[in-house]
């Protein structure tokens, strides 16, 4: 794990909050949606694979929705989500495990928890289809990975640079989500998912071709861009890039404006490849 000394101060506080909270008394078990199937149902509908997020809030949104979650999910499903993603996070972000419950019951699509899980202890709190672990953030990632998926959990490793890909890559992860937000300075550059992606497709599995060997990393990897997308333009230039599927937040969430049309938000993405 970095130093909180190199993170930007609102991180550094999520990241304190998250150490003081505590996992639920019993060890989840989850029967898990698949994400690659849904992606693979996206594509065959002509979709492209968007993640839609449920955030009420966030260090760097404009405002604050008061909507109901599961109203917001089934109108991003409604739109054509893929799969829904749902902030669990309560005290920068205004989520609550309660949320996610209510939405991953009312959608038939895999649902994300969206938080900082740091330990085993984390992964109690709810049932999700996936779960995120940021690279940057945990000490033992292989293990994480692997208790992730004996809870039955779908670990989504997320990476910000291509030292942490290849740590994601030996720990085994197979879905791979590269922030385009560097968590040091909460600034947004696509070009990070554009310099990162590359080195995940040509990493050698077995015979020493094409790239350096990774120990453990896995036949092939589903790569997930998050972070900075907010219009069809966006979404073709992080296709073009390699994204198998986006993860959107604020751009469908549009927190500037509590009446827009999460519907509409996540149609207009979904079918940019049809422009």
């Amino acid at each position: 794990m970095n130093s909180d000394t190199d993170l930007a101060p609102a991180v550094a506080s999520i990241l304190e909050a998250a150490r003081e909270r505590t996992g639920g008394e019993d060890v989840v078990d989850v029967d898990a949606r698949s994400l690659p199937d849904a992606i693979d149902r996206a594509e065959s509908d002509g979709r492209v694979p968007i993640i839609a997020e449920v955030k009420p809030t966030s260090p760097t949104a404009d405002g604050t929705r008061d909507d109901d979650p599961v109203e917001l999910a089934e109108a991003m499903v409604e739109g054509g989500a893929t799969a829904i993603s749902v902030l669990t996070e309560p005290s920068h972000f205004e989520g609550s495990p309660e949320a996610l419950t209510r939405v991953r019951e009312a959608v038939d699509v895999p649902v994300l928890r969206k938080d900082f899980v740091l330990d085993e202890a984390g992964m109690d709190v709810v049932e999700a289809d996936l779960l995120l672990l940021i690279a940057r953030f945990v000490d033992d990632l292989e293990g994480l990975v692997a208790a992730a998926r004996r809870r039955g959990f779908q670990p989504l490793v997320e990476v910000h640079d291509r030292e942490e890909l290849e740590t994601a890559l030996a720990a085994g992860a197979e879905l791979i989500g590269v922030n385009n937000r560097d968590l040091a300075r909460l600034e947004v550059d696509l070009e990070t998912f554009e310099s990162v992606a590359p080195h995940a497709r040509r990493v050698t599995r077995s015979d020493g071709a094409n790239g350096d060997a990774v120990p453990n990393a896995p036949d092939d990897v589903t790569l997930i861009a998050e972070s900075g997308v907010s219009s069809p333009a966006d979404v073709r230039r992080m296709r073009a890039a390699g994204a198998d599927a986006l993860l959107v937040g604020s751009a469908i969430m549009d927190h500037g404006a509590a009446d827009s049309d999460v519907t509409e938000n996540t149609r207009r993405l979904v079918q940019a490849e049809d422009d």
